[in-house]
């Protein structure tokens, strides 16, 4: 799967020089991407879109930062006060939605019927 953003471009983001959390910050990114494709109604053969790289990277930085307190709604400690979203893509819900209104991903349907008349004689209708 081609990543959107690289996984220099977070390093960056998140100041980190060394190669040490590499195979972390490629799972951060590869759960991230699994978890926006399904948001945007993605198939498997289809690309992530170049224009919410933004918020691929957001995400990624978010959870990277959260992994100490993962589950935690809020923490607070002499005066220090941190409360997470429920969803990392929150924020974002508006450009998801926008975008998939824009190509297309916004049908719902639960899926084709088709009838056939049984007293028509057609062979169709019922099968041998």
């Amino acid at each position: 799967m081609d990543q959107s953003v690289s996984i220099e471009n977070l390093k960056t983001m998140l100041q980190l020089t060394t190669d040490k959390q590499d195979d972390l910050l490629n799972l951060i990114i590869k759960n991230t991407e699994q978890a926006l494709r399904f948001k945007l109604s993605l198939t498997a053969d289809e690309k992530l879109p170049d224009e919410l790289g933004f918020i691929a990277l957001e995400v990624y930085v978010r959870r990277y930062n959260r992994l100490a307190n993962e589950g935690m709604a809020s923490y607070s400690q002499e005066g220090q006060s941190i409360t997470f979203n429920s969803s990392d893509f929150d924020d974002f819900i508006d450009d998801i939605n926008a975008w998939r209104e824009q190509n297309g991903k916004n049908v719902k349907s639960l899926g084709r019927v088709q009838f056939f008349n049984p007293y028509r004689g057609d062979s169709r209708a019922v099968q041998s």
